[in-house]
C-alpha cells in the first residue's frame, strides 16, 4: 500500500476509533447526578423518563467490535510499512503496473512464498486438479453432452469469460456470440482449443490515409451492400472498385477468410452479423481507425485440463442438440 493510502487510513481511522471509545466511556458515566433506575423528573405525556443504562449486551458489543477493529488494523498489512501481524502480503501491494505484479509474484514463488491467492489456488488444485484430468482424457464432443461437464464448463466460463462475452455467451460490441455458430477463426472443436489456449489478435488497418474521407464513405456504401443493405449505388460502385485492398483477408467476394481457409479471423461481410456494429456510422469508424481487439490466452491461466472442458462447454453453445454436432 503506498503512504499516501497508509496516511488516509491512520488520519480517518484511528481518530474514529478512538473517538467511538471515549464516546463510549462518557455513556458509561453518570453525569446527571441521579441514581439508575430512578426519575430524572422529565416528564411529558404521563411518561417519566428514567436513568436506564445501556444494557449491558449492548456495551459489550461496542466494546467487542472496537477491540476487533485495532486488531484488524493491527494484523492486516500495508499500514507504511508494516507487514501486519501474520506477515502476509498482497500480489499488487505498492505495484503499479499488471507487469510488476505478474513479476512480483513470480519472485515470492521462487523465493518459496505464497500470497493468498496462491495457497487458495494450490488447494483448489489439491482437491479438484484430480477431477479435471479426468474429464481431459475424454474427446471434447463427448464432453459437450455430458451433463457434469457441462456444468464444472459453465463455472468455468462465468469465471474467465462472462465478463467479455456475457454470462449468456451473446456477446456484446466487440466481443462475438458464441451461441450464433457464426465464427472467425472455425468454430471446430479443435479450433475452439486453440483459440482458448492461445488467444487471438486482431488487425483490421485503418484505411483512412489510403482511401480518404470520400473513400471510406464509398468503401463503407460497398460493404452494406455486400449483406443487402440499400445504400447509394453510385458511392457502392466506386467501393467496389477499391475493395481489392481488402479482398486478401476478406476475399474477393467479402465472405471472410474462413471461407477461404485463410488465418487472419477476417468476418464475412456479407451475412449482415457484425462484431462492432453493422451502422453506416460505425463500419466507417471501422475502415477509418481500424480495429485491434484481442482474445487472451488461457493456456498459462487455466492450465489444458480446464481448458479442455471449457472447449466442451463453448461448443455446446453453439450446438445444443448433439444430433446437430459435427
Amino acid at each position: 500500500m503506498s503512504n499516501f493510502w497508509s496516511a488516509w487510513i491512520i488520519v480517518f481511522t484511528l481518530p474514529v476509533l478512538i473517538g467511538c471509545a471515549l464516546l463510549l466511556k462518557w455513556n458509561l458515566s453518570n453525569h446527571i447526578g441521579v441514581a439508575e433506575d430512578e426519575t430524572t423528573g422529565h416528564e411529558a405525556d404521563g411518561i417519566s423518563e428514567i436513568n436506564n443504562p445501556l444494557p449491558r449486551w449492548w456495551t459489550y458489543m461496542f466494546i467487542l467490535t472496537l477491540v476487533w477493529s485495532v486488531f484488524y488494523l493491527a494484523a492486516y498489512p500495508g499500514l507504511g510499512q508494516w507487514k501486519g501481524l501474520f506477515g502476509w502480503t498482497s500480489s499488487n501491494q505498492g505495484i503499479k503496473s499488471l507487469e510488476e505484479s505478474r513479476l512480483a509474484v513470480e519472485q515470492n514463488r521462487a523465493a518459496g512464498k505464497m500470497v493468498e491467492l496462491d495457497r487458495e489456488m494450490a488447494h483448489a488444485d489439491e482437491v479438484y486438479g484430480p477431477v479435471f484430468q479426468q474429464f481431459a482424457k475424454r474427446d471434447v464432443l463427448d464432453l459437450a453432452y455430458d451433463d457434469e461437464a457441462i456444468k464444472i464448463g459453465q463455472r468455468l466460463f462465468l469465471q474467465n469469460c462472462a465478463l467479455c462475452h456475457g454470462s449468456d455467451a451473446r456477446g456484446q460490441q466487440g466481443f462475438p456470440n458464441l451461441t450464433d455458430n457464426d465464427w472467425l477463426y472455425g468454430g471446430t472443436a479443435d479450433k475452439i482449443k486453440e483459440t482458448l489456449l492461445y488467444g487471438r489478435k486482431a488487425a483490421m488497418p485503418a484505411w483512412i490515409d489510403a482511401l480518404g474521407e470520400q473513400g471510406v464513405k464509398e468503401m463503407t456504401a460497398y460493404v452494406l451492400s455486400l449483406s443487402g443493405r440499400v445504400v447509394n449505388d453510385r458511392e457502392a460502385d466506386a467501393g467496389k472498385a477499391k475493395f481489392a485492398m481488402c479482398a486478401a483477408c476478406h476475399g474477393a467476394d467479402g465472405k471472410g477468410s474462413l471461407a477461404h481457409n485463410l488465418p487472419f479471423g477476417a468476418p464475412n461481410l456479407t451475412d449482415n452479423i457484425w462484431l462492432y456494429g453493422g451502422s453506416a456510422k460505425t463500419v466507417e469508424e471501422t475502415l477509418t481507425k481500424g480495429r485491434n481487439g484481442e482474445m487472451p490466452a488461457f493456456q498459462k491461466t487455466l492450465g489444458e485440463d480446464k481448458v479442455h472442458i471449457l472447449t466442451a462447454y463453448v461448443y455446446r453453445l453453439a450446438h445444443p442438440d448433439k444430433a446437430t454436432s459435427q
